[in-house]
C-alpha cells in the first residue's frame, strides 16, 4: 500500500490531518517518506543547495567557524555540529579549510544531526576518511553537553513543519488534509476560534506557525545558555513576521502540488526566523541581528575567495562568476535566503552585527 493509499485510509479513519501532520508522514514516514527513503540533492536530484552550488560556500563557513572558536578563547575541546548535513558536502568543505588550523580540529568533537538513513550513508562515504570522523544523533538532545557548542546549519529550518490558518468570514480556520467526494485528498478548513490571529486581517489572508521550528530554537537556545558556544542558521524564509502560504513541494527542482505525490517530492516551507530567533532567547541566549544571505558571504569574502579561484584557474572564470551570483543575487538566493546567529556572551559571532535593544 502506497503512502497516498495509506494517508487516506488514516484520513478516512480519523478524520483529516493538519499540514503538519502531513508534512511529517510525507518527509519522514519509515517505509515512503521521502528523507527516509529517497532524498535526492544535487542537478540530477530534486533541488540544490548552497554547498552544491559552490566550494566557496562551505570553505566561508569553514572560516567563520575557525574564527567564532579563536574569537572565544580557542577552547581546548568544543562540539561542532552540523544539523541536516545533507549529503556532507558542506562539512567536507569546512573541514578541508579547518586543517589550516590543526588546534581547531583537535579541538573538534564532530557530531552531524541526521535522521535519514540515506543521507548517513552518504555521509559517511564523504566525511568516513577525512580529518575528523564523525558520530550521528539524531536530534540536538542526543549530541553531548559538557562543553561548547560550535553549530552550523543550512536548510534544515524549511524542512520542519508548520501549521497554516486562514482569515475566513467567521473568523480564523487552520487548514487541513482531508479527503474529498473523489476520494483524493484535498485541503480544507476546520474552524479555530481560539486563534489569537491579527485582527485586521483580510478574508482568505493565510499565517503559518511552526511549533517545531520554535522547538529547535528554543533547544539551541538553552543548549548555548548552559553550554556556551554559537549555532549558525542560513536558510530561506522571513526576516519580519507576515502572513503567506509558503508550503511548496519539489520535485526534480520543479513545483508541483504538494498534494500530488505524497513521499515522492521535497515539502518544504519558508523558515520563521523571528519566531526561532525570539525562542532561543527566551531561553536565555544572545542572537544576532538577521542577515541576509548576499550581506553575509561578502562580509565573509565571497568576492575575494572567487577572485583568488579565478586567477588560479582563469578557464573557470566564468563558472567561478555564475556560482557568486546565484549566491549572492536578490533576484537569486541573496535575499530570500538569511543568515542569523545564537550564541553567548563569550562567543561573538563574526560577520555579524552586535546586538542592538
Amino acid at each position: 500500500m502506497s503512502l497516498r493509499e495509506r494517508l487516506i485510509r488514516d484520513i478516512v479513519e480519523g478524520g483529516p490531518i493538519s499540514v503538519a501532520d502531513y508534512m511529517m508522514r510525507c518527509l519522514h514516514d519509515a517505509e515512503d517518506g521521502y528523507y527516509a527513503t529517497r532524498p535526492r540533492l544535487g542537478p540530477g536530484g530534486d533541488f540544490i543547495t548552497a554547498p552544491l552550488v559552490s566550494q566557496m560556500f562551505g570553505e566561508l563557513i569553514g572560516l567563520w567557524a575557525v574564527q567564532a572558536w579563536l574569537d572565544a578563547g580557542a577552547p581546548a575541546a568544543f562540539r561542532l555540529v552540523e544539523a541536516g548535513p545533507g549529503d556532507g558536502t558542506l562539512m567536507s568543505d569546512l573541514l578541508r579549510v579547518a586543517r589550516l588550523r590543526p588546534d581547531f580540529l583537535a579541538a573538534a568533537d564532530l557530531w552531524l544531526i541526521e535522521t535519514s538513513e540515506p543521507l548517513r550513508r552518504e555521509q559517511h562515504l564523504r566525511l568516513g576518511d577525512g580529518p575528523k570522523a564523525p558520530k550521528w544523533a539524531a536530534a540536538l538532545e542526543e549530541v553531548p553537553g559538557g562543553a561548547p557548542l560550535l553549530l552550523v546549519s543550512n536548510e534544515l529550518l524549511d524542512c520542519l513543519p508548520v501549521r497554516q490558518f486562514v482569515r475566513t468570514p467567521s473568523g480564523w480556520a487552520e487548514r487541513m488534509v482531508g479527503v474529498d467526494a473523489a476520494g483524493a485528498l484535498a485541503f480544507g478548513l476546520a474552524p479555530r476560534p481560539e486563534l489569537q490571529g491579527p485582527a485586521n486581517a483580510p478574508e482568505g489572508v493565510v499565517i503559518e506557525r511552526s511549533p517545531a521550528q520554535e522547538a529547535f530554537g528554543a533547544a539551541l537556545g538553552a543548549r548555548i545558555a548552559v553550554d556556551g558556544g554559537a549555532a549558525l542558521l542560513i536558510d530561506y524564509g522571513r526576516d519580519a513576521p507576515g502572513p503567506g502560504d509558503t508550503l511548496q513541494a519539489l520535485r526534480a527542482h520543479q513545483k508541483e502540488d504538494p498534494l500530488a505525490n505524497p513521499g515522492q517530492a521535497d515539502l518544504t516551507v519558508h523558515a520563521d526566523f523571528p519566531a526561532v530567533l525570539a525562542a532561543a532567547r527566551a531561553a536565555g541566549s544572545i542572537t544576532a541581528p538577521i542577515l541576509s544571505q548576499g550581506e553575509f558571504l561578502a562580509r565573509l569574502g565571497l568576492i575575494q575567495r572567487a577572485e583568488a579561484l579565478t586567477a588560479g584557474a582563469p578557464d573557470r572564470a566564468d563558472l567561478i562568476a555564475r556560482q557568486v551570483e546565484r549566491l549572492v543575487d536578490p533576484a537569486q538566493m541573496g535575499v530570500l535566503f538569511k543568515a542569523v546567529c545564537v550564541h553567548s556572551p563569550d562567543w561573538p559571532p563574526p560577520a555579524f552585527d552586535p546586538e542592538t535593544a
